[in-house]
């Protein structure tokens, strides 16, 4: 996943073009995303409990789990 991120980052400041750069943000933000959900379950498998994973995004611990689409 670190790779993923590092080459998604590397085509956004190597983009010299605006439509280039739209899609490396893109790239960026679905690997970001992927890796983000990842570390949540990571987290979570853990012991980490929803609510100090909540209290990072500002959510309660249901609007933690809507977000990444868990339940329990």
């Amino acid at each position: 996943m670190r790779r993923e991120l590092s080459e998604a980052w590397a085509s956004l400041l190597a983009a010299d073009q605006t439509l280039d750069s739209v899609d490396a943000i893109r790239r960026l933000r679905e690997v970001a995303e992927r890796a983000e959900l990842e570390a949540v379950l990571t987290a979570r498998t853990q012991g980490i409990s929803w609510s100090r994973i909540a209290s990072l995004y500002g959510l309660t611990k249901q609007g933690a789990q809507q977000r990444f689409r868990v339940k329990g």
